[in-house]
């Protein structure tokens, strides 16, 4: 391990359990004028779990004609979260670049609500 390795807190696999990550396709994007930083009002398909909405700063990477129809990775049973105006109901999963966030997004296609395993 390096001197710049960050030591992280080992989870029992029970935990990971808990996290619902599922599967789900993108239906529609919003404008977010009122977030503080770039973001889109995004709302997602998670098939059984039903469409949910989020708020994401990624519209520095992504538009409408980019994300509507693809699959992405959601986490959908954090608490609900207001943001401004906006009440988030699933974290869309990615990981923070210099050129902005690059969502987590399905290789191929998979049933909507289908789990990460």
């Amino acid at each position: 391990m390096s001197e710049q390795a960050t030591i992280v807190e080992e989870i029992s696999w029970a935990d990971f359990e808990k996290v619902l990550i599922v599967a789900g396709t993108v239906t529609r994007l919003e404008p977010f004028p009122e977030a503080r930083k770039p973001a889109w009002k995004v709302w997602v398909d998670f098939g059984p779990y039903g469409e949910r909405k989020t708020s994401a700063q990624i519209a520095s990477l992504y538009t409408p004609e980019s994300l509507i129809g693809r699959q992405i990775v959601g986490v959908i049973n954090f608490p609900e979260k207001q943001v401004g105006p906006f009440r988030s109901q699933f974290l869309l999963t990615g990981f923070h670049t210099e050129q902005g966030v690059v969502i987590t997004a399905i290789e191929r296609p998979v049933p909507n609500g289908a789990r990460l395993a």
